[in-house]
């Protein structure tokens, strides 16, 4: 018997349910198989896999290094390991500006790889392709406030929406990708207030991550949740386990136990 805590998978129409019932959305980023396959074990509603392996992943510094056939490839991973998760995949840094065929190809990649959905960060020009992808039918999760592939234009990675005139292009972008076919939205580093206003002002399920406790549902990346980076902590995060020094510790074990000859034992060699 499986171990999955549901027998069926989160999907579109079971997300914007729970928003309905006021039921909370979680979700988590993963980039491989290892994980993905206790992800699947776990009850977690759904699976990102974010461009954000362009960094922590590849080491790269930021998400604009991610490139299609990185995101496939480990897309790919995520879903060997968890076939019973709802999987969505980032469309990386400028596919949707190239015109849809170039857009097209890349969600087919995605798709075929093993995502159920694809996010799409940004509105205005986005906004035709995005209609176009979903009547071709694929789901399209959108992205608002921090958008860290416009890292750049933004000038860093700052809380977005914090005056009256940021706040209402965030709430006028949000109810166009509403329109335009946005099954949910990920909202990022935004003030507290406006992450309940935008969760309130859109039918579709919204995704926080550092927009407060009101949004439909949280994400963390899960490198993150589990501490692998000590010195990433922004104020968003809340880590749930300390996985760095649990692996330090274990290497430093291991390191001793070979050179002091301790390892391997008379019970771990072949006869």
């Amino acid at each position: 018997m499986s171990k999955c805590h549901s027998s069926r998978p989160a999907n579109v129409l079971s997300l914007k349910q729970q928003k309905q019932s006021g039921s909370r959305i979680s979700m988590v980023t993963c980039y491989d198989a290892w994980s993905a396959k206790i992800l699947n074990e776990s009850p977690v509603d759904s699976i990102l896999v974010g461009d954000s392996l362009a960094v922590v992943m590849h080491g790269f510094e930021s998400t604009v290094h991610a490139t299609v056939e990185m995101m496939t490839l480990h897309t790919a991973a995520v879903a060997r390991g968890a076939p019973n998760k709802f999987i969505v995949a980032d469309m990386p840094f400028l596919t949707c500006s190239r015109g849809i065929d170039a857009a097209m190809d890349a969600v087919q990649s995605l798709m075929q790889a093993g995502a159920n959905a694809i996010k799409i960060e940004g509105a205005d020009h986005q906004l035709p392709i995005i209609r176009q992808i979903v009547e071709a039918g694929v789901p399209v999760m959108g992205h608002l406030g921090l958008t860290p592939q416009s890292i750049h234009n933004l000038g860093g990675h700052r809380v977005q929406g914090k005056d009256e005139a940021s706040t209402k292009k965030i709430l006028e972008d949000a109810r166009k990708l509403e329109d335009a076919g946005c099954f949910a939205i990920v909202l990022e580093c935004v003030p507290n207030k406006l992450g309940d206003c935008l969760t309130r002002s859109v039918s579709v399920p919204t995704i926080g991550i550092g927009a407060g406790p009101h949004t439909d549902g949280q994400v963390l990346v899960l490198h993150d949740m589990l501490g692998t980076d000590p010195g990433f902590s922004p104020k968003f995060l809340r880590r749930y386990a300390n996985v760095h020094d649990i692996v330090s510790d274990a290497l430093n074990r291991y390191h001793n136990d070979v050179t002091e000859r301790a390892f391997p034992a008379l019970e771990e060699t072949y006869g």
